[in-house]
């Protein structure tokens, strides 16, 4: 599978748009960034907008840990 370049670079604008939005993500992911290692739970509720909650989560590998890693260096420098 051959990666798109352009779509990559669409990626890492929407990824900052993301950050932009959200501004505390970052300092929450730099906060428990030691606590993302293998065997660690990694936890996500969402709760619509007339009140259902739906949860899920998922024990971390290395495999996520990379990922993890690599959608950290999309940050933008500003």
């Amino acid at each position: 599978m051959a990666l798109n370049p352009m779509e990559l670079l669409k990626l890492k604008d929407r990824f900052n748009l993301f950050r932009n939005d959200h501004p505390r993500i970052g300092a929450f992911m730099s906060a428990v960034r030691e606590d993302l290692r293998p065997g660690a739970v990694l936890e996500l509720k969402v709760i619509s907008p007339e009140g259902r909650e739906r949860v899920t989560n998922i024990k971390l590998n290395e495999n996520d840990i990379e990922t993890l890693k690599t959608l950290g260096n999309l940050r933008g420098k500003k």
